[in-house]
């Protein structure tokens, strides 16, 4: 079913991508970039109309016991910087936000189809819970191995939260990745290029080979994407 929605507020989960201006442009200024142009609007609205058919047709098919009934979303919130994001609804419904940062800051329909492949992946993936779950064994591990140490309560609870962290964060990576390919066969199917799509990732900033970053490097990104592009 194909929703367009504006909102007021969502809780952010999922996958968060923060454009970054070139040095030649001027710095983020949330009155400009929050206001995408009419045709911006029309381009997103679009986009929407070609891809999201496509995702849900991947989604039945690759994970036929989850929720495929995307419902996609504006984040009409100002002063906000370019975000797009996925999260499930209290029923367990998923939904795919895009504020108007955003819409403004992509250059083409390839880039913002490319970004709308990649965040619907993330739930055809099961990355909320695959993350949560990673997150909670790092808390076990963590907490478990400083209670052997006779620790006090407090340094336990210390050591639970950052192994939590750590282990949504080393995993984060992975799925980055596995939403990139699984984006570009989405963004593919739906009449797109996904390879002149993932030239988004000239707009963020580059994280390199962080081991606790949330994401991997964008050359290591758009080879991906290169790579699964050619196999199609």
């Amino acid at each position: 079913m194909r929703i367009l929605v504006i909102i007021s507020a969502l809780v952010l989960s999922g996958c968060v991508a923060t454009v970054q201006n070139p040095q030649d442009q001027p710095a983020f200024d949330p009155a400009v970039a929050a206001t995408p142009a009419r045709a911006e609007l029309q381009q997103f609205a679009q986009v929407v109309r070609t891809v999201e058919p496509v995702a849900e047709q991947e989604c039945r098919a690759r994970a036929p016991r989850l929720n495929c009934d995307f419902k996609i979303v504006l984040d009409d919130r100002p002063g906000q910087p370019p975000n797009a994001f996925q999260t499930l609804d209290a029923n367990g419904r998923p939904i795919l936000a895009f504020n108007l940062a955003l819409i403004a800051s992509v250059r083409n329909a390839d880039e913002l189809a490319f970004v709308m492949g990649h965040e619907a992946s993330h739930h055809i993936a099961g990355h909320l819970a695959r993350q949560r779950d990673v997150a909670e064994a790092g808390a076990l591990i963590f907490g478990g191995l400083t209670a052997l140490t006779g620790a006090s309560n407090a340094a336990v609870e210390t050591a639970t939260n950052i192994g939590a962290g750590v282990g949504a964060r080393v995993y984060s990576k992975e799925f980055e990745l596995e939403a990139d390919a699984l984006g570009t066969v989405i963004t593919k199917r739906a009449g797109y290029d996904p390879v002149r799509g993932a030239e988004f990732f000239t707009q963020i900033p580059d994280p390199g080979d962080q081991f606790l970053g949330t994401h991997p490097p964008n050359a290591q990104r758009v080879e991906i994407v290169r790579q699964v592009d050619a196999q199609l």
